[in-house]
Parts: C-alpha cells; sequence; structure tokens
C-alpha cells in the first residue's frame, strides 16, 4: 500500500472519529434537555405497583421479621427458624439495634409493645416506660432557676424500662431461653460488625452533642474516631453487660452490679438516678385502646405515649371523602394537617402518666368529639394555633410474626438519638433522656414529680379486621409518628396501597408553633412535603396560608407486617428512607 494511500485511509479515520465524537455530545445533550423538559421519574422504574415504590413487598408462609438493620432482621430469622416465636426474635432483634443502631435505641431506654396472641386471639399492650428519680423534686428545678429540663446530661435521665420490658414479655409469651436469645447480640458485640452508611452519619453527629461526657467516648471511639462506613465495630462492655443479663436475668440489670456501676457513674455526674430507683422498676400491662376506621380496627397503647393522637386524626378524616380527594391533593394535604393540629392540641394539654392524672381518653377518641373538632377546621384557610411542636427523636421500631399467627409490634428508643451521654462505666450503652419531656408548670398535667412516667413520643400500632390480625406496624420519628401512622392508614385504606407502598409514599410532616426564624415567630407551625408533591400543591397550600419548609430526614422510618387469612401468608414492608429490611421464610 501506497504512502498516500495510507495517508487518506488515516484521514478518513479521523475524520469518522470527529463524526462519532460529536454524535455522542449530541445524544448526551438530548439527555440532558429530556431530563429537563420531562417531568422525573425513579430511576429503578417497575412493571407493577406505583411509581414511588421501592420494591414489591416480602411474602412468605411460616415467619416474618421487619425491623430498622438487616443484621437485626436475620437475627430475628434465625431464631424463629430455631423454633422460637415471634416475642423470642422481636427480644433477640431488639437487643441486635441496641448494637448496631445506638443511635436510635439501647438497654438504656424505654419500651412499649402490643402483641397479637394466636392462642388467647387477642391483643396484649405493654408499657415498658421507666420513671422519673425518686430523689428529684419540682423544687429543686425551682431552686436552681431551670425553666426547661436540660435535652442532656445528668437531669434528663429516667429509669431505663427496656430489660424490664423483655423479661415482661418473655415470661407472658416466650418459648425459648434468654441465654439463646440474647446469644448472637453477645456474639457479633464481641466480634465486631461492619456500621452501615446511615448509623456511621448519625454516630458522627452524636459527637459534638454528648461527646463530652464520662465515658462516650471510650465506648464509642475507643480508636480515637467514630466508626465510617464499613468499618468493624465492637462494644465489649455491652456484650458483658448481655451476658450479665442472659444469665441473671433481670434482676442483674436492675439489682446487680449493673445497676451498682449505673447508680455510681450518676453521682459522679451529679445526677439523681439511683440503685433503688432502678431495684423499685416494674412494666405495666395494659389495655389497648382503639377507633374504627371505615371497618378497620386500628389499636394504640394509652397515655404516657402519644398513640391516640393517630386515632383521633383517624376519626376526623373519616367524616371526609379522602378517597375522592385524592392523594397528594391540596385538599387532603390541608384537611390532614388541620386535622392534626386539633389531635396535637390535645396531646400538649392532656397526654401524660395516667396514674397522676384523670385523662378522658374515651372521649378523646369518640366519634362525637371528632365532629365537635371537625367543626373547627376551615376548607380554605390554614388555623393560626399553638400545638406541642415536638419532633426530635430517634428511634428503632420492629415488628416480627411466626409459624403460629403470633405477632409483635415494639418499638424502643433513648431520645434524641443517643440519649442523654450518660455513659456508665464499661457497661456499653447511653442511658436515656426522656425527662426532658416533663414540663415544669406546676399546673400542667405533665409537671415534673419524683417517681413518674414522662410524656412519651414512642407508640407500636396494631390493626385488626373481624377481631382478626391485620397489620403490624409502625413509624419511628418523634412527634412525626402519629402523623405517619394516620398516613399509612389512609394510604392502605383510602388510597389503595400495598404494604409497601403505603410506607414508601411522599409524607406529609406538620411541625412547630411559635418557633422563631430570624426576627418573626411562625404562629400555626410549618408545613414540610416529600419531593413527590407537586408544585401545584404546594402553591394551593400556601393560598391558604401555610408555611411550607423544607426539611431532611424526619420523616420517620416505617416497618410493617400484614396477614393474610385468606392464603395464611405474611406480607412485609420495611423503610426505604433507612436501612429498613424486611425478610422472611
Amino acid at each position: 500500500m501506497s504512502v498516500k494511500t495510507k495517508s487518506k485511509i488515516k484521514t478518513t479515520l479521523s475524520v469518522l472519529a470527529r463524526i462519532v465524537r460529536l454524535n455522542q455530545t449530541i445524544v448526551g445533550l438530548l439527555f440532558v434537555i429530556t431530563a429537563l423538559i420531562i417531568p422525573s421519574t425513579n430511576a429503578y422504574d417497575r412493571v407493577t405497583g406505583k411509581a414511588f415504590a421501592s420494591r414489591s413487598e416480602v411474602i412468605a408462609q411460616h415467619g416474618m421479621a421487619a425491623t430498622s438493620q438487616p443484621l437485626a432482621t436475620q437475627v430475628a430469622l434465625d431464631i424463629l427458624k430455631s423454633g422460637g416465636n415471634a416475642v423470642d426474635a422481636a427480644i433477640a432483634a431488639n437487643a441486635m439495634l441496641g448494637l448496631v443502631e445506638p443511635t436510635g435505641c439501647g438497654i438504656g431506654g424505654d419500651i412499649y409493645a402490643i402483641i397479637w396472641d394466636a392462642e388467647t386471639k387477642k391483643l396484649y399492650g405493654l408499657n415498658g416506660s421507666g420513671r422519673s428519680p425518686q430523689s428529684l423534686t419540682l423544687d429543686y428545678f425551682k431552686q436552681q432557676g431551670i425553666t426547661e429540663i436540660p435535652k442532656f446530661g445528668a437531669l434528663p435521665v429516667s429509669v431505663p424500662g427496656t430489660v424490664d420490658g423483655w423479661f415482661e414479655m418473655h415470661d407472658k409469651f416466650g418459648s425459648t431461653p434468654m441465654r439463646k436469645i440474647l446469644a448472637p447480640a453477645i456474639k457479633y458485640a464481641r466480634e465486631g460488625f461492619p456500621v452501615s452508611e446511615l448509623i456511621s452519619y448519625y454516630l458522627h453527629r452524636s459527637v459534638a452533642r454528648i461527646g463530652q461526657y464520662e465515658g462516650f467516648k471510650e465506648t464509642y471511639m475507643p480508636d480515637g474516631k467514630m466508626p465510617d462506613t464499613g468499618d468493624i465495630f465492637k462494644n465489649p462492655g455491652l456484650a458483658a453487660t448481655y451476658e450479665k443479663i442472659a444469665s441473671g436475668g433481670r434482676d442483674a440489670f436492675y439489682k446487680g452490679d449493673i445497676a451498682r456501676t449505673i447508680d455510681k457513674y450518676m453521682k459522679a455526674q451529679g445526677g439523681f438516678l439511683s440503685y433503688e430507683d432502678l431495684a423499685n422498676h416494674s412494666s405495666t400491662w395494659v389495655e389497648p385502646v382503639s377507633t374504627n376506621y371505615r371497618g378497620f380496627d386500628v389499636w394504640e397503647l394509652p397515655p404516657n405515649g402519644q398513640g391516640i393522637a393517630a386515632l383521633q386524626i383517624l376519626n376526623i378524616m373519616e367524616r371526609y371523602d379522602v378517597e375522592g380527594m385524592g392523594f397528594g391533593s391540596p385538599e387532603y394535604v390541608h384537611t390532614f394537617v388541620e386535622a392534626k393540629k386539633l389531635a396535637f392540641a390535645d396531646r400538649a394539654k392532656f397526654y401524660s402518666d395516667m396514674d397522676f392524672n384523670d385523662i378522658p381518653v374515651a372521649r378523646l377518641i369518640s366519634k362525637q368529639y371528632a365532629a365537635e373538632r371537625q367543626s373547627l377546621i376551615n376548607p380554605d384557610r390554614a388555623a393560626k394555633r399553638v400545638d406541642a411542636g415536638l419532633n426530635e427523636g430517634d428511634t428503632i421500631y420492629l415488628t416480627v410474626a411466626d409459624k403460629d399467627g403470633n405477632m409483635v409490634s415494639l418499638i424502643q428508643s433513648n431520645f434524641r438519638g443517643m440519649g442523654s451521654g450518660m455513659t456508665p462505666t464499661g457497661l456499653g450503652f447511653v442511658l436515656q433522656n426522656r425527662g426532658e419531656l416533663f414540663n415544669l408548670d406546676p399546673s400542667h398535667f405533665n409537671v415534673y414529680a419524683p417517681n413518674k412516667r414522662p410524656f412519651q413520643t414512642i407508640i407500636p400500632a396494631f390493626v385488626t379486621k373481624n377481631n382478626a390480625p391485620y397489620l403490624s406496624f409502625g413509624v419511628m420519628g418523634g412527634g412525626a409518628q402519629p402523623q405517619m401512622h394516620a398516613q399509612v392508614i389512609m394510604n392502605m385504606i383510602d388510597f389503595g396501597m400495598n404494604t409497601q407502598e403505603a410506607g414508601d409514599a411522599p409524607r406529609i410532616l406538620h411541625s412547630g408553633s411559635s418557633q422563631p426564624t430570624g426576627s418573626e415567630m411562625i404562629d400555626g407551625g410549618y408545613v414540610s412535603l416529600e419531593s413527590g408533591f407537586s408544585t401545584e400543591t404546594r402553591r394551593a397550600l400556601l393560598k391558604k396560608g401555610h408555611v411550607l419548609r423544607d426539611v431532611s430526614g424526619a420523616f420517620g422510618g416505617y416497618q410493617a407486617i400484614r396477614y393474610d387469612d385468606k392464603n395464611n401468608v405474611y406480607f412485609g414492608a420495611s423503610e426505604s428512607r433507612k436501612d429498613g429490611h424486611a425478610a422472611g421464610y
């Protein structure tokens, strides 16, 4: 081949290459332009289900577990497969979560549960929340000039009720020895586990808030830094604590060396929680309360928690044609927010320890009262009203179902993520700061008093239909919880969503009131909408007088198990916003 021919071929190839590169550029620009002018859809477009669904439901016959962390879900399934029941598996998963998700829970916190017992065909409610120290009085706060209980440190610490709650559930319904139940968490605590991206993020955030307290860095930063994503983290202190509980029972925690260590540590920190407070603690079995929403009985626990707020919201919403409004419409969002304001006004006034107050629960969740409250809603205008405005607090929620039809709805928390910062020497966990939620106004239902349970945000939920189990579910996330409980129910009943879609659907959050933003005050709080709501809905809400504010990470975390009695199968769902994982066998 001549030199001239070779030169022509080289030139031709060079021109062709430039044409290809130009075409690639044009195609790329077309993709960008298309993305800008055509409404976006999920990158994981599915051939079935709603566009916003992250995945399909998990379906299994013999057992199901849904927790906020995959390793905990696997531990629960292992317990079920080895012959344990739903209560055994729920305790095992909770213990595991105290290790792998200390940013939301742990044995320094409180616990609540609703349990469906297949044998008696009945729901049982457990209030496993702790009480305030006996030696701390309201006068102390007055003498110190304290007008609000601090968020962190020794003063907001109340008795941790979780371990006693475990043993109450186990004594009543458990079938597997506690040694076997706690063994997986003990093994992981000793050998270590890889920290997930989300938990690493929250661990790093916790350092600025509570990293200064004695024992915290020694437990969670043994190498001088918080673990990053994928780092192997070990907690030998927690492993030793779990081992003592497994062998010595609940008294090992409340009357043994663990209690003495807590007592000594709290005295050194200037706190009031004592050995006597721990030794005198007990959980309470309570009757769940319910309202019927379009043929489904929705169950919550009575105060000191906020569960009945969800029932109050649903009672008001039942008076509207929610299905006809349409999901995401301005009418639906406005009506829901106004119903929430009314329920939370009652929450702020009444919800507290029922051993100290005569709370009109039956009236608050009655249909007649809902009719009276509904009359206050203006369909065209947002109400300017004060509510409790409390949406702080990270939590874990889990649910388990077994081959015999038993189902557990369980929620557990330290409050404000990792709690008070009080980290007793060598025990491997942080004590909660639930006492922060007491009010210091002597005329308030929730005023501080010794040996009193504070108002609580954590709430499990359950749904039955025709006196049979239908749905065990919860949505962790502080004051967002009753709002999200009501939305999940409406998503399924009014809008026909399945168990996974009901949790994946964009959420509405009404927060705050009279909170300063610069030099102005927001009356009536503000509304936050996840990204799935349209611009038209947002504009319409502004015209009705709502204040809109974007927030991140405040919309809660969902888990659920639905029981299909026709096919005798479980449908599991979990949270796409967090590390949630549902699995069955």
